[in-house]
């Protein structure tokens, strides 16, 4: 027998070697060897091979041994399943007891240290033989263990490595998934270990990981070692990054969300290989890591990416694990595989989950998945009690762990006080299509079990635990095969945080990105408040101005990032499809409700026509806040390199004023056809389309805005429960403003859509407008399907009328 057969360094590895090696570590002596050479640092090591597993349970005759446990067991009986796992592994461990191999890792770990130094630390990680094949992943069913150190360590490390491919999870997972116990071998990679215990790691995929959208490289990272972010043990911080932009050149950071990092996972002492300390508050309020980390680890996921996706001919999502290491201060990558959830997601089988009534939200945290599900609660203290667990019950704990994915299967929601969207939780309720909310805080600390709860995930980034079943329905959404009408469908958005999976409906872009919400829901603050900070009079509003401004050397740097990254995740989630940003139009009463707001607006009897729109952008009462916004959206066509986003100014009364905002624009450095910018006006004042002659010289394009035109035209305050009735777009007078609008646009040969919800309401109007031969009609997402087929209708109807008219 040849035991050098059992030891393969990294340098010798390739993907092919799977069933040498295992996916984990083929994958790692891919990178090593081929990414290397291309900048991308991966610490070198060694594996101890499948055959060395099935040599030793060979000559020690642990297969008959193996198989009665193995017969006829049923993971839905969770004792029995823990009691057979166990003596399953005590028969492996034992098998592996090996003179020849404990000589051979020796040997191994002896050229390491020759490398890197004596008493070497090394993370030992179990890597199957199916693991990482684009039907299972294998992700955390088997053990690995960190900073082990010596020869006789690392020799025990290595067999509870070999054992643990019989731990409760694993077997259960080769039952869902079919594979033969006995088919399935298990490798163990050795890795030098960067010391991230002095630094930070975590996972990067390269998509999102809710709604498979692949054009960003998704980043989480915490302090210390990477364990903590996988078993979701800590809520860490989260970075985008979009790759078209990034391969065009472009070098910024798209968004970024601050996580708790309240643990950081650092060297053991004495038996303990590992332990959790509290992080340093300070540490706690900054990223683990700066943007030129973030876009140095982009960079690597990008050639990852483009390494794998070369060799199978189409793109292939990766899931990422990187860390930084505290002495040498490097990025490093310790593990890429294929992501085998998200990225296998079909479009043309959209799902969409809506609560039909409100309900009391008890819990908030992150939402993963798109899905609402309701239940009563399971609240799950330790491992003893999953035995308790019963099928549809909502599952409630602090954390889960691998050993949890039996029961977590049978959950029909997960809530946990801890981790982010990459956390173990999150990555097996997204496989299993259960949703889930992580990161709560404490909601394990209020949960009771056998209260009915429901769990939304269906709003955005936030996801919600709901007091009491509540009623949902489940729209099926269907886009196969789907003819697109000749004017374009277009959506309005103001959410960042649906962006991505909006932009997987077929639309042709964003016709109203509506500022006020980014403003509203992601900052917060009043803009003249960050300019002019010592006018705040309440002592309240000014603590809390400070504690969110805190990391930024400006407050008004914070207002400029934060909304650059809100409107710059819709513009990068349709790319290159045109997103048109509407500037703020808050009204007066809505600007004086955000924090220091009542210090600088005036208080108004009828708002809407008011201090809103143009009027503002050039007074003095508002001139520099202007000018943040127009910082913000400058950043993100000329740093984020999004040149597919126009703007629009709203609410424009007259022609003088709209020179005024495009002069005070263009000092700004958003000057208009530089850099190709295109600026539109909404229409949505009688006199926008009685002059829309002199309007259309300034502009490159209108949106009408149905609402304001309409209460405008027929003098109804569309904020007044008893004349709603007489607010109608179908009234004669409105369909004539309509009319004259797109022909004074189309004779001026300038754009001209429409940004109101009236088409998809009334589809006598979508035929009214495509008969117009408008451009464009832009409508909230979950109207884009009906107003497709309604708008195709009408151009089919409209080419009939005319074939027989000739």
């Amino acid at each position: 027998m040849d035991i050098s057969a059992y030891i393969r360094w990294f340098k010798d590895i390739r993907l092919a070697d799977v069933p040498l090696v295992g996916g984990k570590t083929a994958s790692l002596g891919e990178l090593y060897s081929e990414l290397t050479p291309e900048g991308v640092k991966v610490p070198n090591g060694f594996a101890l091979t499948a055959a060395a597993y099935r040599d030793a349970l060979t000559e020690a005759g642990a297969w008959d041994k193996l198989r009665p446990l193995l017969t006829g067991i049923d993971k839905r009986k969770i004792s029995d399943l823990a009691r057979r796992a166990a003596a399953a592994r005590a028969i492996v461990y034992s098998a592996t007891d090996r003179k020849d191999l404990r000589q051979q890792v020796a040997q191994a770990y002896r050229q390491l240290e020759q490398e890197y130094g004596r008493n070497t630390a090394v993370a030992v990680r179990s890597s199957a033989t199916a693991e990482d094949l684009p039907t299972a992943s294998f992700a955390g069913q088997h053990d690995s263990f960190l900073n082990i150190r010596g020869a006789d360590e690392l020799m025990d490390a290595c067999r509870r490595c070999f054992a643990s491919l019989f731990t409760d999870r694993a077997i259960s997972y080769r039952i869902d998934n079919g594979f033969d116990h006995f088919k399935v071998a298990l490798s163990v990679a050795v890795m030098k270990m960067v010391r991230s215990d002095l630094a930070a790691s975590g996972v990067m995929f390269t998509l999102d990981t809710e709604s498979g959208f692949q054009d960003v490289v998704f980043v989480t990272g915490a302090y210390g070692l990477g364990e903590n972010v996988v078993q979701g043990i800590v809520d860490p911080d989260e970075f985008y990054v979009h790759k078209p932009t990034f391969n065009a050149g472009f070098r910024a950071v798209l968004s970024r969300r601050l996580g708790g990092k309240a643990k950081r996972m650092v060297y053991g002492r004495g038996h303990k290989t590992t332990r959790n300390v509290a992080t340093a508050p300070n540490d706690r309020r900054r990223f683990c890591i700066n943007d030129n980390e973030v876009l140095t680890l982009a960079g690597c996921a990008v050639l990852v990416e483009g390494h794998y996706s070369n060799r199978a001919g189409k793109p292939t999502p990766m899931d990422v694990e990187w860390a930084k290491d505290g002495k040498d201060g490097a990025l490093y990558i310790i593990q890429a595989r294929p992501e085998t959830v998200a990225s296998r997601r079909k479009p043309e089988a959209l799902e969409r989950y809506v609560l039909k009534t409100p309900g009391k939200a008890i819990a908030e945290g992150r939402a993963v998945g798109e899905k609402i599900a309701a239940g009563r609660i399971r609240l799950i203290k330790n491992e003893r009690e999953l035995g308790k667990f019963q099928p549809g019950e909502v599952l409630v704990a602090t954390a889960t762990s691998p050993d949890w994915e039996p029961v977590m299967k049978l959950a029909a929601a997960i809530v946990t006080d801890h981790g982010g969207r990459t956390c173990h939780a999150a990555i097996i309720a997204r496989e299993l299509g259960v949703p889930a909310v992580v990161g709560t805080g404490n909601f394990s600390k209020r949960a009771k079990t056998g209260a009915a709860v429901t769990i939304s995930c269906a709003e955005g980034d936030i996801g919600h635990v709901f007091e009491g079943k509540l009623a949902y329905d489940v729209e099926q959404i269907a886009t196969e095969g789907l003819q697109k009408p000749h004017t374009e469908i277009m959506v309005n958005l103001g959410n960042p945080e649906i962006a991505f999976k909006t932009a997987l409906l077929p639309s042709d872009g964003v016709g109203l990105a509506r500022m006020e919400f980014i403003i509203n829901q992601h900052i917060g603050i009043h803009p003249m408040a960050l300019a002019r900070p010592n006018k705040v009079t309440s002592a309240q509003d000014r603590r809390k101005i400070k504690l969110l401004t805190a990391r930024h050397k400006r407050p008004s740097d914070f207002f400029i990032e934060r909304l650059s990254e809100g409107v710059g995740t819709i513009a990068a989630a349709f790319h290159p499809r045109p997103v048109i940003v509407r500037l703020s139009d808050f009204k007066t009463n809505e600007y004086a409700n955000l924090l220091g707001g009542a210090d600088f607006e005036p208080r108004e009897e009828n708002p809407m026509l008011g201090f809103r729109g143009a009027a503002r952008y050039a007074h003095p009462a508002y001139a520099q806040g202007f000018a943040f916004e127009c910082a913000a959206l400058r950043r993100v066509r000329q740093t984020m390199g999004l040149t597919n986003l126009k703007i629009m100014i709203p609410f424009c009364r007259r022609v003088e004023e709209a020179r005024k905002v495009i002069e005070a624009m263009a000092e700004h450095g958003l000057k208009r056809g530089e850099g190709d910018l295109e600026i539109f006006m909404m229409c949505e004042i009688p006199n926008n389309v009685i002059l829309i002659d002199q309007f259309a010289e300034l502009f490159d394009g209108f949106s009408i805005g149905s609402n304001d035109l309409t209460q405008l035209t027929l003098g109804v305050d569309r904020d007044s429960e008893i004349v709603a009735f007489d607010f109608d777009e179908r009234d004669p007078g409105m369909l004539q403003m309509l009319s004259m609008a797109v022909r004074g646009a189309k004779r001026n040969r300038r754009h001209i859509g429409i940004c109101g919800e009236a088409p998809a309401n009334y589809p006598d109007i979508a035929r009214f407008l495509a008969g117009l031969g408008i451009d464009s009609i832009s409508v909230n997402p979950s109207s884009v399907l009906r107003t497709i087929n309604i708008v195709r209708e009408a151009e089919h109807d409209r080419a009939a009328d005319r074939r027989v008219a000739s």
